[in-house]
């Protein structure tokens, strides 16, 4: 196997062992548990807790002391592992806890993954910004075979999605052993500070006003990122409870209708390229944004009938919400940082997205959801979803106002070697 096969392969694996249970964990929790928009919330904030120290972590050990393929199968192994015992837990408070400890593990294997893409594409002298995406978007289909397996098995509401990853995982852990070696960089000098002794200066990319800014709202963005992960397959199982829909296709394999997100994600993956190069990363992000409105805005006003067409648009709106700011926007880092320190840049980008945006948006989203929008008949998901719509929809009008780019389309996207 060459070596874009091979990370092609550790691409698919990644994200299959998170897709298996992410997008049928709300299902899990409210439809088969019962639990509350405020404790599922809490559960789920967990992907963002462990993302606020984790990836900045890992990324300091990949950067300085141990070879980053090594880190990476040592946390899938690990969290593996953990996953074997959320089958065991009925209490919400321990299930916290358990996922917690999952999530510490799988959540820096992200910006990982990337970081061990650029390293070995780069020394093998391929161009990372035309590489990466096509073995990137192969991720995404591991996350719709993982989904279509959880629900063609009939795993969507128990907890058999778990032990699919879990295996899956362990195995992936095992392999990433066999990868070519990402040594750590060793670039300490005999003057360094502090802050270069504990790997932390991609801190100071916030001296950067436009850095600053960029994470500013990505942060923001992130908190978007996993609503629909989050309640987006509880929303369409929760037709069960009108008649009119209770037998519909929509119903019945939700999942699979809500893979189409992912499958639309395999295409505009593909076309990030070119977008970045024709109109720059400030007009990449705003249509990431306003796509994010459309998301949001379609599901509020669809249903398994006459409105499956604003489901299904707004399954493939998804595609380009999600990659037109997680991977253009991680390119952006790793074009924009010193090598020295980019593992660490990417963990601090993954911390602001997956980690204090993504916390902020399961608690808090939670916490509305319970307080606003849940009754004595069951949540209220046409205000739920438009509520989001319009938190998305300030953040397309603000981030053009605030963010000053200025883009030269003459001048392709590159990487510093």
């Amino acid at each position: 196997m060459n070596v874009k096969s091979r990370l092609t392969a550790m691409s698919f694996l990644q994200f299959f062992v998170w897709g298996a249970w992410l997008i049928t964990i709300g299902t899990y929790c409210f439809n088969a548990k019962g639990w509350t928009g405020a404790q599922f919330g809490a559960i789920f904030s967990t992907l963002g807790l462990s993302s606020l120290f984790m990836p900045a972590i890992t990324g300091i050990i990949a950067d300085k002391w141990l070879n980053a393929e090594k880190l990476y199968g040592i946390l899938h192994i690990f969290y593996g592992l953990i996953l074997f015992f959320v089958p065991r837990v009925d209490d919400p408070n321990t299930l916290y806890y358990v996922v917690f400890g999952a999530m510490i593990c799988y959540m820096p294997t992200i910006s990982l993954s990337n970081s061990i893409a650029y390293n070995i594409l780069k020394t093998n002298g391929y161009d990372v910004v035309k590489e990466f995406p096509p073995i990137r978007v192969w991720g995404t289909i591991g996350f719709i075979v993982a989904m279509w397996v959880t629900n063609l098995t009939g795993s969507k509401a128990n907890a058999n999605q778990f032990y699919i990853a879990a295996v899956v995982a362990i195995l992936l852990g095992i392999y990433s052993f066999t990868l070519p070696k990402c040594p750590p960089q060793k670039t300490i000098s005999k003057d360094a500070g502090i802050l270069e002794m504990l790997g932390l200066n991609a801190f100071k990319l916030f001296a950067d006003s436009k850095m600053a800014l960029f994470l500013f709202f990505s942060m923001f963005l992130g908190a978007a990122l996993q609503l629909t992960n989050m309640y987006g397959d509880s929303f369409l199982s929760d037709f069960t409870k009108m008649p009119e829909y209770a037998d519909s296709f929509v119903v019945k394999y939700s999942t699979i209708i809500m893979s189409i997100s992912q499958i639309s994600e395999t295409l505009f993956i593909l076309t990030i390229p070119f977008f970045l190069k024709k109109f720059g990363i400030k007009n990449v992000m705003v249509f990431s944004m306003v796509a994010w409105v459309l998301r949001f805005g379609l599901f509020s006003f669809g249903n398994p009938a006459e409105g499956l067409w604003m489901i299904i648009l707004s399954c493939i709106v998804y595609g380009m919400a999600f990659d037109f700011f997680n991977i253009s926007g991680s390119l952006y880092v790793e074009t924009t940082t010193d090598s020295k320190i980019r593992s660490s840049a990417q963990g601090l980008f993954m911390m602001m997205t997956n980690g204090i945006g993504a916390y902020l948006g399961s608690k808090v989203s939670g916490y509305v959801i319970d307080t606003y929008f849940t009754t004595a008949t069951g949540k209220d998901w046409h205000g739920i979803w438009l509520s989001f719509s319009i938190y998305a929809l300030v953040l397309a009008i603000l981030f053009p106002i605030v963010f000053k780019y200025k883009h030269n389309p003459d001048a392709a996207v590159a990487v510093n070697h």
